[in-house]
């Protein structure tokens, strides 16, 4: 196995700038691949980062609802027709909407999330400064750190507007990013309908919590035959609509996945072809193997090492430009974020690229003859 090594390794090597070229191809195609599918997985995290948050049994919303920002509205006498459901212990009530921040001549857009403090349910995270309790005085918000600059705000006890309304920033969280980019901002549920502009008889959802022997799809089908016009999900069933309709219905991540795939199909072909040129200059010494007496499995051996080097040296390169805007991203709005089942899968893709490109070069030296070492 020394052997094979050390002729794949001197054929490799030999021809610095083609190597380099290979290793370009590669570091490319992983790093393309590796933000592209990180972006991917990033936005399905952040399309469901509210919900993956609350703490519910079943979310309570109109028919027409899509994803959390999809405001519906729903009347809010309907709490107690479910209240009045068996199995049901609690609906607290929750309105989203967009509305504008800021004064007049320099408006930001906000997704404001009202929610009721004193109820088990939905509630800021990852508090850095202040308390997510502040949010039970009138006027107090709660925003994200990562969106000061946006909001024009410095932290807690900053103040600001909200549709014209003067807000002061009772609590500032870290990582509660939104997928459109556009800030969460926490507040009371009454505060919310006045930012939002929704009267107090409309509310966007209820969270419903059951008693605790209650079954959960028994309750779920008794809310649906007792109220008409509104969907019953669990978190997970919300969860997963929301994520099928931003990264399938909308394209979203159609586009992320067909721009990693066009990186795999590039990276292949500048491997492939830099292989097959780096076998071809070396075919009167693969026939001289053949001459000896080498067997093709030698001969198959020696190109197949020749791509592995090109996988694990470009990979280790594209794993450290991964890493690096990793780190620079994290504190951004679109956080870039690589799991370690990622890394293992985008090795697992590398080699298996390098291998299918070592495919052409073998196809070529299977067909050489011999005999073409006695016209040297």
């Amino acid at each position: 196995m020394s052997l094979v090594f050390t002729l794949a390794s001197r054929n490799l090597f030999q021809d610095r700038l083609r190597f380099v070229a290979s290793l370009m191809g590669i570091v490319f195609s992983v790093v393309l691949v590796m933000v592209q599918m990180d972006l991917y997985f990033g936005f399905s995290g952040m399309i469901t980062t509210m919900i993956d948050h609350t703490s519910t049994d079943l979310w309570i919303v109109s028919s027409g609802t899509k994803y959390f920002e999809d405001l519906s509205l729903l009347p809010s006498t309907m709490r107690g027709r479910l209240l009045a459901i068996e199995g049901v212990s609690e609906a607290t009530p929750g309105v989203v909407g967009f509305s504008a921040w800021g004064p007049l001549g320099a408006m930001t857009s906000v997704i404001v999330v009202g929610i009721d403090v004193t109820a088990h349910g939905l509630s800021p995270w990852n508090v850095v400064e202040g308390t997510a309790q502040s949010l039970s005085v009138p006027g107090t918000v709660a925003i994200d750190r990562v969106y000061s600059d946006q909001l024009d705000v410095s932290g807690a006890g900053a103040n600001a507007q909200i549709r014209g309304q003067p807000v002061s920033v009772g609590a500032v969280t870290d990582g509660i990013r939104s997928f459109a980019m556009t800030p969460y901002v926490f507040s009371d549920l009454d505060d919310a309908r006045t930012y939002i502009g929704l009267p107090p008889s409309f509310t966007s959802h209820f969270l419903v919590q059951l008693k605790p022997k209650a079954d959960i799809e028994r309750t779920r089908r008794n809310i649906l035959s007792t109220i008409s016009g509104i969907q019953a999900l669990t978190s997970d069933q919300f969860a997963e609509q929301s994520r099928s309709f931003w990264l399938f219905r909308t394209g979203a991540g159609a586009a992320l996945v067909a721009g990693a795939l066009l990186a795999v199909i590039v990276g292949t072909v500048i491997i492939a072809q830099t292989l097959y040129s780096s076998t071809k200059d070396h075919l009167y010494e693969f026939a001289r193997l053949r001459a000896m007496g080498a067997s093709d499995s030698y001969i198959y051996q020696v190109i197949i090492c020749q791509a592995l080097l090109n996988a694990v040296v470009g990979f280790s390169i594209a794993a450290l430009i991964g890493f690096a805007v990793v780190h620079f991203t994290a504190k951004s709005a679109l956080q870039v974020v690589i799991s370690p089942g990622l890394v293992i899968e985008l090795f697992v893709l590398t080699i298996v690229m390098c291998i299918v490109s070592a495919i052409t070069a073998i196809f070529r030296v299977v067909r050489v003859d011999p005999a073409i070492v006695l016209t040297r």
